[in-house]
């Protein structure tokens, strides 16, 4: 017999809505399973947050900070979920992450440090210098490591959802509602695929940007949890919505680092290479205008120069100590040379953060019975067409918190989940072919420039198109190569890279109008 295990709640994804859910669980005595597929916490999207979490001032009206989400996010927010994250925010904040967990952030004459980020009406956010996201990662696992009832597990990977009645032999279960009941994990030390059996699951996977070929999020974030809900038949949405972070650091000997947006907050300007300030010709806001409307105007630049970046200019500008409100992202440039306090930062935009994601509602439950969706992962409709700054770990540090709460609510009242017997062990391929690196690395990067061109910042209906076709025959080739190949993180992720790159293009074919991240531009202009 296969290993398995049991628990009452499975998480899948170690940043800070994974975090959040595993805290709640086990300190109210629920035996909980965290897994991650990277080495350890580091390797979470929460850890590469530079800039910050939004905080509802103390002194600041709900309402303003309301509307500025609902602004940048072009109306089509859910106002519910908004105010969710807006009235829940400041004692969530002080409980968890202050109190509990106590949280550095900096501080200036005995009080915070408020950072000031494109869009937002006033300063808001919450920072520990541009190392936000690792320490708040770093300070979370510190204290779940000590809890009893919660069992981590590194370099796990999930394959797929465990689901009735798909996964039962038991054919009279085809009568009931269709519901989860765990997950095939792989074991990467081992190699070998154990199932975990649970009552409730919960999706923390984190985003989808490491589809498109310049990125800020780490290499592994491909939508694995969209293309495990998708194959699950839960419903999804605004997925076209991805949003490009206008500066990440453009080097041959760096990838994937983010130039915060704070640095244009502390009054950094964008030039194009012949030295002239562009973005008020986009926008009345200028540099702080949204994210989306200053990644358009980049790359405007940068096709109409020729240019394969643009200039972003702190040097000019600051009125701080660079060096000091800035260490990580100045002693990262200076190593290729570029000191950011006398001269400008080359930038290029890159693919930051899905919209979209999995349908849920205000406590994170999806369409499909036992199955709660948080973070990135997840549409639960706070950020609309375009996220507003630093809401992100905002809004997974809320439903982490939320999905807990009804998870503990209601775990007992299913009295028979499921039953283990029923459940078929892992088919490994018989014979099972060795896992050929340039096959992989190969397949990856056609789909990185396939999203990049073609279903990228700017959009047209025939780039589109040509996207859907060129993915619905790679996605045939990469289906038929991962049921012949033995099972590893790397054909995991291309499974679920090239399954969520077409649901984000099928999306973006279906929405005909252009608002905030999806963006159509007519060939006849």
């Amino acid at each position: 017999m296969n290993e398995h295990l049991e628990t009452n709640v499975l998480i899948i994804g170690s940043g800070i809505a994974g975090s959040s859910a595993a805290l709640i669980l086990a300190e109210a005595g629920i035996d909980t399973i965290l897994i991650s597929k990277g080495k350890d916490f580091s390797e979470t999207n929460t850890h590469w947050a530079q800039g910050g979490i939004a905080c509802l001032g103390q002194n600041e009206k709900a309402q303003d900070f309301i509307n500025d989400i609902l602004k940048s996010g072009d109306f089509i927010n859910k106002p519910s979920a908004v105010e969710q994250v807006v009235r829940e925010s400041r004692s969530l904040v002080e409980k968890i992450l202050i109190q509990k967990l106590e949280i550095p952030f900096s501080t200036s004459n005995g009080n915070y440090d408020l950072a000031f980020e494109a869009a937002h009406s006033k300063r808001r956010i919450l920072n520990i210098k541009d190392m936000s996201g690792k320490i708040i990662q770093e300070y979370f696992y510190a204290y779940l490591k000590k809890l009893k009832k919660l069992k981590i597990l590194f370099r796990h990977t999930a394959i797929d959802l465990l689901t009735y009645p798909h996964h039962s032999q038991n054919p009279a279960r085809v009568y009931q509602e269709p519901k989860t009941i765990g997950a095939y994990i792989l074991n990467q030390s081992t190699k070998k695929v154990i199932r975990v059996f649970a009552r409730k699951v919960i999706l923390a996977t984190g985003g989808l940007s490491s589809i498109f070929l310049h990125s800020t999020n780490p290499a592994d974030s491909c939508g694995s949890g969209v293309a495990m809900a998708y194959n699950a038949g839960t419903k999804l949405a605004h997925l076209e919505y991805v949003q490009f972070h206008p500066t990440s650091l453009f080097h041959k000997d760096v990838d994937r680092f983010l130039i915060s947006e704070t640095i244009r907050g502390e009054g950094a300007k964008l030039m194009n290479r012949k030295g002239e300030y562009f973005m008020k010709k986009y926008s009345s806001h200028g540099d702080m205008a949204t994210r989306d409307e200053v990644s358009r105007a980049i790359y405007e630049e940068m096709i109409k120069n020729d240019d394969d970046y643009v200039m972003l200019d702190l040097a000019s500008f600051a009125k701080i100590d660079v060096k000091e409100r800035f260490p990580t992202i100045y002693e990262t440039c200076m190593k290729v040379g570029v000191d950011i306090q006398k001269k400008p930062i080359p930038v290029v935009p890159a693919a930051h953060y899905s919209c979209g994601g999995i349908l849920v509602g205000l406590d994170g439950r999806t369409s499909l019975k036992n199955l709660y969706a948080i973070g990135e992962v997840a549409n639960a409709g706070v950020h609309g067409a375009n996220r507003l700054a630093s809401v992100s770990l905002l809004e997974g540090l809320v439903w982490g918190v939320k999905s807990a709460e009804d998870i503990a609510k209601y775990l007992d009242d299913e009295k028979e989940p499921y039953t283990i017997s029923e459940v078929p062990e892992w088919k490994y391929p018989s014979p099972q072919e060795e896992l050929d690196p340039a096959l992989v690395w190969q397949d990856r990067v056609t789909i990185k420039y396939i999203m990049w061109n073609y279903s990228g910042i700017i959009r047209t209906q025939k780039r589109m198109e040509r996207a859907k076709s060129d993915l619905q025959y790679l996605r045939h080739r990469i289906i038929k190569f991962y049921q012949k190949t033995e099972m590893t993180n790397s054909i995991i992720d291309l499974r679920d890279s090239v399954q969520t790159a077409l649901l984000v293009v099928q999306a973006a074919l279906r929405n005909k109008v252009s608002r905030g991240a999806h963006f159509i531009k007519s060939t006849r202009d």
